[in-house]
């Protein structure tokens, strides 16, 4: 199980939410040694379906257990054609203050590259200089005159950064889109763990569509899989200057299992109990409200689906150097393998009886069930 080649070519590829179709082509290669059933369903997310040895459920349904990890990244949209320059908006949550000088591709008729700049600080009001540009005041400049821009690029077009992986000392590398792609690896390298073992359950592994922009490919990808549980994977705060201990986690010390309403207690307590078992570095995260991950989907569609959490740390988020230790997104897929291999066919009826209810709301057991 090795995590740097693999995150390197999901996160260097291009996917903005909506337009996913170049990562799904590469997770797809990827997907298919390992599944026995792969789909793309409407919205484009891809679902590869790796089938367990247990009994089946209850009635004529088999227990089945959804992970996702979403394929797109934030990105930019041509708003306005204007002089010859580029006026953009946003696709999913940038922070305006990373763009100014940033190198990123233009997708119009043909691939142009442009630079994000602005008025040079000498025409700039002087009460205006020492703030970050708004997004507003940015343009892009590709080179070319007005009439060629015109002809080549339309309101609409999609701007991508241009990604470029650096590796760092001590196992560490950053890239853009580590948010959700470095998810989209421990998919991958889970499902490479479950071929060489035996799991009980059903696995479908679902890279997402469009997490960015609303959680669109969880909401429905749980509605057509019905799971019995979902753990999403994504990325949390990892700790830098300038962050507390209760805004971050640390970074190469595991994963982070997610504690808080959007997240059943008893799933919460078998992945702790898990890497424990495993000797794997692990954290705890309280989430006191909205995950914001494809979870917070999930955990409503249909009649409820119990839902857990592991979030790979990531420095830099929503930036184009989003920075991760290789070792945890190594660490993720393994105790993800790990939990799933020791799911028993009767976990989920725990999940929902009185007396497991009842235990789960008790002082110190993390918090009330779902």
């Amino acid at each position: 199980m090795e995590a740097a080649g693999l995150v390197k070519e999901l996160t260097e590829a291009r996917g903005p939410s909506g337009y996913e179709a170049e990562v799904r082509t590469i997770v797809r290669k990827r997907f298919e040694q390992h599944a026995d059933e792969i789909r793309v369903d409407p919205v484009g997310n891809l679902i590869a379906l790796r089938r367990g040895t247990g009994s089946t459920g209850t009635g004529d349904a088999r227990v089945s257990l959804m992970l996702a990890g979403h394929m797109d990244e934030i990105a930019l949209m041509v708003a306005q054609v204007e002089k010859g320059f580029l006026r953009v908006a946003q696709i999913g949550g940038f922070d305006a203050r990373v763009l100014f000088g940033q190198e990123v591709v233009v997708h119009g008729t043909r691939e142009l590259s442009g630079l994000v700049v602005s008025v040079p600080p000498h025409f700039t009001d002087p009460a205006d200089r020492e703030k970050p540009v708004p997004l507003e005041k940015l343009f892009i400049d590709v080179g070319l005159p007005p009439e060629e821009l015109e002809a080549a690029v339309r309101v609409g077009d999609v701007v991508t950064l241009r990604g470029r992986w650096t590796p760092l000392a001590g196992g560490y590398a950053a890239c853009k889109s580590m948010d959700d792609r470095a998810a989209v690896a421990v998919l991958i390298l889970c499902l490479e763990e479950l071929s060489r073992r035996r799991h009980d359950w059903d696995v479908y592994a679902v890279a997402t569509v469009q997490e960015e922009v609303g959680g669109v490919g969880a909401v429905t990808g749980a509605f057509s899989i019905q799971p019995t549980l979902a753990i999403a994977i994504d990325v949390t705060f990892g700790m830098q200057p300038g962050l507390s201990t209760a805004e971050a986690v640390k970074m190469d010390a595991g994963p982070s299992i997610a504690l808080g309403p959007n997240f059943h207690p008893l799933i919460h307590e078998r992945l702790v109990a898990t890497a424990k078992a495993m000797e794997l570095p692990c954290q705890v995260e309280a989430i006191s409200g909205a995950s914001g991950t494809d979870a917070w989907a999930i955990q409503v569609s249909r009649e409820g689906v119990p839902c857990g959490l592991l979030s790979i740390p990531v420095r830099s988020m929503h930036t184009p150097v989003e920075t991760v230790c290789l070792r945890d997104v190594e660490r993720t897929a393994k105790l993800l393998a790990e939990f799933i291999c020791r799911l028993e066919p009767g976990f989920a009826e725990t999940l929902v009886t009185r007396d497991a209810l009842a235990a789960a709301a008790a002082p110190g057991s993390g918090g009330p069930a779902t």
